[in-house]
């Protein structure tokens, strides 16, 4: 026990050396990764995740749509009034423009609206911005990745990630990447706003049919899987218990107490006198465009009537085609984009996945090449195969615990990670020469006190060099610069695990082999 106790740095390496090897090799590891992902997937042998630089893939990095009003009085009572007030003046529909207290701000996020229509609605309000400039809130830049960070894990695509993205010139990109995805296949999950709304279409006394929203989007409480059943393909949903009972008095006030006639084929969205007579239609549309007209069935009728619909408040979202209802499914659990992307003035990078897995041979090569470049110097410098090869195993050790740490939380490598792993190793070394140096050249070491004092003073340098290179590296991280973070963070989990683990198990190792000599 006494020599675990004396050596327990080394004890600690060997397991998080361990547990590194099970982020790596054990399938399921990595919080959320299923059995057979990773590396019980097909040709994979690790859970390492690749981006798009060492996969394949697309990377899109698009501005999001909007322009800002800044210095704006608006009330906290104010808002729905004057979000509903300056879409009416600017013809666009009232989700596209958000009126803010906390901010003081309104933003707009139609794509034809000139920033002296902006102005000339708030003024006619009775507002008076302070300034108005391209672009949008913190905020909803914010809301814009959640939601696309959502709509790409229920598309299911794996990998996939979002990033706020700052680039010189002070403008803000939303980055987007999907491994194994081409463009096209990309924008045309991203491109639609997801809105979904449910309408009931009714005659009224002068005969005319009109169009009434039951729903909005954030009512649904539940959303089921798509599929096909014997009526066809349809999305079960349940409506949110707070807007049930409202949703089931205005559909049977409106006369849904019962089946209803509807002919889907009669129904014009824009024109919903072309109902005829007595038809009564539910309606729901996905981005404005109808992918639900239907009936109301008599069991839905009478639950709206009978008041059990607010005891089970569920229905079936009936669409013409699966890929609709999958449109459907996909809107309503991810969630609509607050605003949209403008894929017009994006910036996308492409990579075909056989170039990519050429980078990922090379990127094994070099690294193989440094290892044995940093070996052959290690050995010339000391003449000494002893000292040498720990020095070159611990160094090698402090990536395979990096590379485990990338594994478990499932961080997609690009070759910019990969150059933080070069470095990793070259400051690594670095480091160990340096206790090396101190302990080795200093004259003969007879005691464990004169070891420890010769390890520690050699720590102290390694320690400052550490902190600055983990002070320089920290803008990096705090500022959203895309593959210039990734190095960063790379390089300082390596410093740290560097600076806590393999260092210290090197001074045991290397304590070891100097007083066993002597």
């Amino acid at each position: 026990m006494s020599a675990l106790r004396e050596n327990w740095r080394i004890a600690l390496l060997v397991v998080l050396l361990l547990v590194s090897a099970v982020a790596l090799f054990v399938p399921g590891t990595p919080p959320g990764a299923t059995p057979d992902e990773g590396a019980a997937a097909e040709g994979q042998l690790t859970n390492l995740q690749f981006g798009i630089q060492l996969s394949g893939g697309t990377r899109i990095r698009a501005p999001v749509v909007g322009m800002t009003a800044e210095g704006v009085a608006v009330g906290f009572q104010d808002e729905s009034d004057v979000t509903e007030a300056v879409a009416a003046d600017l013809g666009v529909d009232p989700i596209d423009v958000r009126a803010s207290n906390e901010t003081q701000t309104v933003e707009v996020f139609a794509r034809n609206v000139t920033e002296s229509e902006f102005r000339a609605a708030l003024e006619a309000e009775g507002y008076q911005p302070e300034t108005i400039r391209d672009g949008v809130t913190d905020e909803t830049r914010s809301q814009v990745v959640d939601s696309v960070q959502r709509r790409i894990t229920e598309s299911a695509l794996s990998g996939g990630s979002v990033q706020e993205v700052a680039v010189p010139g002070g403008q803000t990109f939303i980055s987007i990447t999907a491994p194994d995805r081409d463009r096209g296949e990309l924008v045309s999950i991203l491109e639609e706003r997801g809105v979904v709304r449910v309408y009931a279409v009714y005659p009224v006394e002068n005969g005319s049919h009109v169009r009434e929203q039951v729903l909005d989007q954030d009512e649904f409480a539940g959303i089921g899987t798509a599929r096909e059943s014997d009526s066809g393909p349809g999305v079960p949903v349940t409506v949110e218990e707070s807007a049930a009972e409202e949703f089931a008095t205005t559909m049977a006030t409106n006369g849904f107490d019962s089946q209803t006639v509807c002919n889907p084929n009669n129904y014009n969205h824009s024109n919903p006198s072309s109902l005829n007579g007595n038809e009564r239609c539910i309606v729901a549309t996905l981005n404005g465009e109808p992918v639900f007209v239907a009936p109301v069935t008599q069991g839905l009728g009478e639950s709206f009537a009978n008041g059990d619909f607010v005891n089970d408040p569920t229905f079936v979202m009936s669409t013409s085609s699966m890929e609709e209802a999958r449109e459907v499914e996909l809107s309503l659990k991810s969630g609509r984009l607050p605003a949209p992307l403008d894929f017009e003035n994006d910036d996308s990078l492409s990579l075909d996945p056989a170039l990519a897995e050429g980078f990922q041979q090379n990127s094994l090569i070099t690294g193989i090449l440094a290892v044995i470049a940093v070996s052959i110097v290690v050995y010339v410098r000391y003449g000494r195969i002893e000292v040498a090869a720990p020095m070159v195993v611990t160094a090698l050790s402090e990536v395979f615990l990096l590379l485990g740490f990338v594994s478990f939380v499932q961080y997609p490598l690009n070759l910019s990670h990969l150059a933080g792993f070069i470095a990793v190793i070259g400051t690594g070394v670095d480091d160990l020469i340096i206790i090396g140096d101190e302990i080795l050249q200093q004259g003969e070491v007879r005691t464990g006190r004169v070891f420890e004092s010769r390890f520690r003073k050699a720590f102290w340098v390694i320690g400052a060099a550490a902190a600055t290179t983990i002070v320089a590296m920290s803008p990096l991280v705090a500022l959203p610069l895309g593959d210039l973070s990734g190095f960063a963070i790379i390089t300082i989990v390596g410093v740290l695990l560097g600076v806590l683990v393999t260092r210290p198990a090197y001074g045991d190792i290397l304590r070891n082999l100097v007083l066993d000599e002597d």
